[in-house]
Parts: C-alpha cells; structure tokens; sequence
C-alpha cells in the first residue's frame, strides 16, 4: 500500500477545515416540529450493499455499522414515531472472517518506516450465524449486486465455497433458501430505502476490467465481459459489467415485492460514477519525476524507450511511446488491451539489433504498451506496485511502471472507463424512471458524489468535506466506502428527498457528529 505522510497542519485541515461557504444546513427543518407527513416511518427497512451496510475502511465492523447512513436515517425517523431499527452487527470492532479467506480486518493508519499507511487489520472472529434471521431492519449486504437481492439461496451456508451465497447475508438470513427481499418483505414495512446497482459495474472498475482465478498461489487475469445484451446473470463472472436491462429487472423486482405486501412508499437512489472516488483519483497517471527516475532516466530513454518509439512510429504507432521527459512528471508503463497486438511486428522489427531473443520478450512485453494518459485511471491498491519487480521478468525491463507495464489489472483505462460510464448512465436512467413510476422519493447520489469530488467538496457548519484520499475526510481508507461523516453527508440527501416527496420535516443529521480517518 502507497505510504503516506500526514503532517499536523493536513490532521487539523481534515479535522476543522473551517471555510465561508454556504453550508447544506442553510436548507434544514431543525426549527420546525418535526412530522410524518404523508409517509408513515413506524417501520422502516433499508436494503442494498455494502453502502447501506455501513461498510467502511475495508471491513463490515461494528461501530461502522453503528454508523451507516439507514441507521442516521432511523434516529430522525424516531422523532417522527418509528420503531426500532435494528442492524445485524457484527460481534467485533475489527471485522473479517478467521475461517473465510479474502475477509480481513480493517483498515488502520499506522506509521511504517516513518510514514502514515493503510494498515489491514487480521480479521477477529469466525462468521456467526445470527440468529433472528431476516428480522433486522437494515439489510445491507456488502458485495451485494442488483440481481442479488432476489437470488434464493443467497444466504446459504452450502454456497459459499461455490461462491454462490454471500457469507454477509449467511449471517442474517432467516432459511437457506430465502432471498433478501423475502426477508424484506416477510417484515411488511411501512418505508424502506433502496440504493442497489453499484456494485454492478464498482468491481469491474476496481479490478481494472478483469476477472482473476488462483490455482495454489499461481492468480491469472482474464479480460471481464460487459455484459449488454445477455440477460443471465447465471453466466456472468464475478467482475462482469451486468446488463442494463437485468439492473433495471431486478429493482423492478425489489419494487414489485415490496409493494405486494403494501410496502409502497419509500426512496431510492440512483448511483456514483465511481470514477470519482479516491479509489481512482489519488494515484496520479504521471507519478516518475525526474527526480524519482534519477541517473536511469537517460539509460531509458538510450535501451528502451528511444528504440521503441522508432519501430513503433514505424508500424504508425509511435504516439504509444515517447520519451521520458527530465524537466517533467512522466506517465507510467501500462498495457492496454484494447490496442492491437504488435508483438510479432516490434519482434521482427528488433531482432537485427537485440538478437532473436531479447527481441521476442520484447515484442511479448511491449506489443500491447503505451504511456499513460489523464484519461486512464491508475488504481489506489497499484500505488504498491509501481517501481516494484515484476516476477519472473529479467532485468532491466522488469519494473513494473518504468521498464515492465503495469497489468490490465492495475489500471482503468480510458476504454474500460468509457464501459463504466456507459453502463452508469444506463443504470441510473432506470432507477429514476422507476422512482416517478412507482411514485418513490428519489436521491441523486451521483450528483452529490460528483459535487464532494469537485474543488470547492461539500461544507456543514464550517466543515469543508472533498473526496481526497483520506485528508477529505469524507471517504474511508478503502477509497471507495465512505466515512461516518461521509455517510452523514448520504444520510441528509435521503432525508432532503424524504421531506420533499412526502412532505414530512424529518431533520437533517450533523456529519461532524460522526467518525472519520482515525489517526495513531
């Protein structure tokens, strides 16, 4: 994990960064009684992933959990004559799962070697089988996609090695052949929350468009599939890009079941670009000063990038590689395989000055290389692998970024990212036209994400909140799930679209009330 140094002044910044700007409280209801309205809160269900669970730093935990934003939503409902809400807390403050691998504890800061870094905690219990089953209110399940909430048997303990059940919903489900919204609908609520479809495109892009499968300790990445057009989502991988229509379908579904046992009134929310987290945002495409590439720069430029560029300019590719600059930052190395594989070209091409050999690995190495460009999207987990050794490379040309391009897996390129907003569009597009068809409250979370992500963030009696990569104190240490005050920030755009649909005056939350980075 990239290391980072957080001096006092960026600590005090992200703690009480006071600025003048117009506050979101300007358009509260905290002086007015507060009502019900036409909606009736006595109880009120949320469902959908990891967001609604309260997920955070990289871990389901559960002061987290306590923190979710259906569990702010539920504490103003009370003042309006809900009941309880309860949440299927996990039995720690860590989180992770000692018999399930892959599900480690959370994130912490802790100094290494001298700099603050993301620290994985081990994960502190075993998974628990709850055991009221689908009786507790807030049912966020972490991994959670779309077609998911409707799946039978998503909660079954046989499943999970197969990697057909979720062991987040293993632990609530009330039978082993129920789905999330039979459970949902089997507690016949009054109002529920809904914010479901992220997690539909989010692990394509977090994985940099592939798919991966580990044999012993060997991982091999294929390239993941956008699934437009094929309507099984029985055949997708776990990375694929889910089809528009199964995303749309499956809420449908969600709605349709609710509103059979007279749950009719509630709200939904369409979804980010995830492009805009810090997840995509913090490692920047041209990390390699000169100052970083030191002496070797020139011996780059002389052995590989100079020879490169010729045979490529060549072929009528010579934009993919330029050479390093010594007065400004340089783009990283990467593969994009969306470009036409030159091997056998850059292979023939070279063979008369490095041999047959060395011209071979370089035509597998580099047939399919380019610079980086602002468009493509390094990934916050590669900060750890640039400048780092590729295995069973030799050297020189085996440093990830420099002389070895980074893997599809390492990168969102700006192919891949085009497919994540294609389907973004396509998604969100659904979820409003089923908010106005269903006569749903209806919160455009996109656009909230876009404005934290923007210059001027977002501001709460004085606070300034961005999506920085931990000094914006919004976003958690995953760069993806938000922080308690991120998810007070969530928690006031349902409320604000609560009160305007149902003319209730439900009163907004105090996101510095709630955690953010924590700090040794």
């Amino acid at each position: 994990m990239k290391k980072i140094i957080i001096s006092t002044i960026a600590v005090s910044a992200l703690l009480f960064t006071v600025t003048s700007c117009k506050t979101d409280f300007d358009t509260d209801v905290k002086d007015i009684p507060v009502t019900k309205g036409d909606a009736d809160f006595s109880k009120y269900i949320s469902l959908g992933n990891s967001l609604t669970s309260g997920y955070s730093n990289g871990a389901l935990y559960s002061s987290g959990q306590n923190e979710s934003y259906p569990s702010m939503i539920a504490g103003q409902m009370k003042l309006a004559g809900s009941g309880d809400f309860k949440q299927p807390l996990v039995p720690n403050d860590i989180g992770g799962f000692t018999n399930l691998p892959g599900f480690p504890g959370k994130l912490t800061l802790q100094v290494v070697n001298g700099a603050l870094s993301p620290v994985p905690s081990a994960p502190a219990a075993t998974l628990d089988i709850l055991p009221n089953g689908g009786t507790y209110q807030n049912m966020g399940v972490p991994g959670a996609k779309s077609f998911h909430l409707v799946a039978p048997g998503y909660g079954n303990p046989a499943g999970l090695a197969a990697g057909t059940a979720n062991p987040y919903f293993v632990r609530f489900a009330s039978s082993a052949t129920t789905s999330v919204l039979q459970d949902a609908m089997a507690q016949k609520a009054t109002f529920f929350s809904l914010w479901i479809g992220n997690n539909d495109v989010l692990s394509y892009a977090t994985n940099g468009g592939t798919n991966s499968q580990t044999v012993g300790n060997v991982t091999t990445y294929t390239t993941a599939t956008v699934q437009t057009g094929n309507t099984n989502p029985g055949t997708y991988k776990s990375n694929d890009i889910s089809d528009p229509a199964v995303v749309a379908g499956s809420i449908k579904g969600v709605l349709d079941g609710l509103k059979s046992v007279g749950t009719t009134k509630g709200v939904i929310a369409n979804i980010p670009y995830v492009t805009s987290v810090p997840f995509f945002t913090t490692v920047p495409y041209n990390p390699l000063t000169p100052a970083a590439l030191g002496a070797n720069l020139t011996a780059l430029n002389t052995s590989l990038y100079g020879p490169l560029k010729q045979a490529l300019t060549a072929f009528g590719a010579g934009d993919r590689i330029n050479l390093l600059s010594s007065t400004s930052a340089n783009p990283v190395l990467i593969k994009d395989v969306a470009l036409q594989d030159l091997s056998a070209q850059l292979t023939a091409a070279l063979t008369p000055a490095l041999g047959l050999a060395q011209a071979t690995l370089f035509g597998q190495i580099y047939g399919q290389a380019r610079q980086a460009t602002q468009d493509d999207y390094i990934l916050l987990t590669t900060s750890s692998v640039i400048n780092t050794n590729a295995p069973g490379v030799p050297a020189p040309v085996n440093v990830y970024g420099i002389s070895y391009p980074l893997q599809n897996q390492h990168v969102l390129t700006k192919t891949e990212a085009a497919y994540v907003k294609t389907a973004t569009d396509a998604y969100n597009a659904s979820i409003k036209s089923l908010a106005d068809s269903y006569g749903l409250a209806f919160v455009d979370a996109n656009s909230k994400m876009v404005e934290l992500n923007g210059q001027s963030g977002i501001s709460f009696d004085g606070v300034k909140y961005t999506a920085k990569f931990v000094t914006g104190g919004a976003f958690s240490l995953d760069g993806v799930h938000l922080t308690g005050r991120g998810y007070g920030i969530v928690a006031n755009e349902f409320i604000k679209s609560i009160n305007a649909k149902y003319r209730s005056t439900l009163p907004q939350v105090n996101p510095n009330n709630y955690g953010g980075v924590k700090f040794p």
